[in-house]
């Protein structure tokens, strides 16, 4: 029953005071709500703490069985995050508005966008670089956005690079359309990308190129669909792409790119450390198949680890306000998450 697996998950919890196991069998026959009642008596931080997550990302549920389920998947999540954290890792775990999902909600979640590798790279000679890079030190980096249930991270990595360029190039910071993109980058627009059901960057910087540019997030606001492509705005002058660069796979590679501006890249974003990401530099296993495009803007190092600084597009609620370090070395086969595999930045 239902009642009995969320009592017997619940009364197991870490957080809970032991002294509470011993209700556990005359209680087990009865109502949800009458436990919660009882138990609120005990101690009502746990279910406090779930009610305030609704509330703070204003969930909505469909029906009982939804509210159970993810409640039950919350009380999971709170778990593993409360057991991760007492473990001594360079990285902490938070809850976020993905923590009524479970690892099939949010691979599915994630992997809405279709990346796969390129073949041309750019080589670098081994040059002086610096120890840390940081570009929203030099006013490079617009805040962070949120694609919402929208599969364009695509755009978003895309307008993230072509925003950095710009603001080097011309000494000002603006926030590209991403709605452009999933509107008109397809098919019948000249465009190889597939609106809220994926792409990758290397398309987008393309089709930029044979638009002569791209409108502002302003002239152009994001909606999170794929709706008709509009052409009452003007492309900002001088955002025309004249190529772009994909980048070996390789550290050197990517730092020296990374110095020079930020960079457009695809990692595997579905694991469970990666979802509930907070602090710090994470280290853990999270794969190398490829499935989210997101934006590198630095490189640094953080209590003896070394990491790559990277922007993503869930909102400020995720990671560490938007941002998360992977970590950054030799042991990582194909780069943390797979971020050597494929990079790319372009060439204005």
């Amino acid at each position: 029953m239902l009642d009995q697996w969320i009592l017997m998950e619940y009364v197991e919890h870490p957080k809970i005071n032991v002294s509470i196991y011993k209700f556990k069998i005359r209680i087990v026959s009865m109502r949800i709500l009458c436990f919660l009642s009882l138990f609120s008596v005990i101690t009502s931080s746990p279910f406090e703490e779930f009610n305030h997550w609704v509330d703070t990302f204003q969930i909505e549920f469909q029906s009982q069985h939804h509210y159970y389920d993810t409640l039950q998947k919350w009380i999971n999540n709170d778990n593993y995050i409360y057991k991760s954290n007492q473990e001594d890792k360079p990285y902490t775990l938070g809850h976020n508005q993905f923590s009524g999902m479970d690892e099939i909600d949010f691979r599915a979640y994630v992997q809405n966008t279709k990346l796969n590798h390129s073949s041309h790279y750019i080589f670098y000679d081994s040059i002086s670089i610096p120890e840390s890079v940081d570009w929203r030190d030099n006013n490079a980096v617009t805040p962070v956005k949120d694609q919402g249930q929208c599969g364009s991270c695509w755009a978003f990595s895309t307008t993230g690079s072509l925003e950095g360029i710009y603001a080097i190039q011309t000494g000002e910071l603006v926030s590209f359309s991403e709605q452009q993109l999933v509107d008109c980058d397809n098919f019948k627009h000249g465009g190889k990308d597939h609106g809220c059901n994926g792409g990758m960057m290397d398309n987008a910087f393309s089709w930029i190129h044979d638009n002569d540019g791209l409108c502002s997030e302003e002239s152009y606001p994001y909606i999170g669909e794929t709706e008709k492509c509009e052409s009452t705005c003007d492309n900002l002058p001088k955002s025309q792409i004249q190529s772009w660069v994909n980048i070996a796979s390789n550290d050197q590679a990517l730092m020296t790119a990374i110095a020079q501006q930020p960079v457009s890249f695809a990692i595997e974003a579905d694991q469970k450390d990666f979802q509930f990401y907070q602090s710090g530099v994470l280290t853990s296993e999270c794969g190398t198949t490829l499935d989210h495009g997101v934006l590198v803007i630095g490189y640094g190092s953080e209590n003896g680890e070394d990491y790559y600084l990277v922007k993503n597009s869930w909102g400020t609620s995720w990671g560490d306000e938007g941002y998360i370090k992977l970590g950054r070395g030799l042991q990582y086969n194909d780069g943390q998450c797979g971020i050597l595999l494929e990079a790319s930045y372009p060439v204005l």
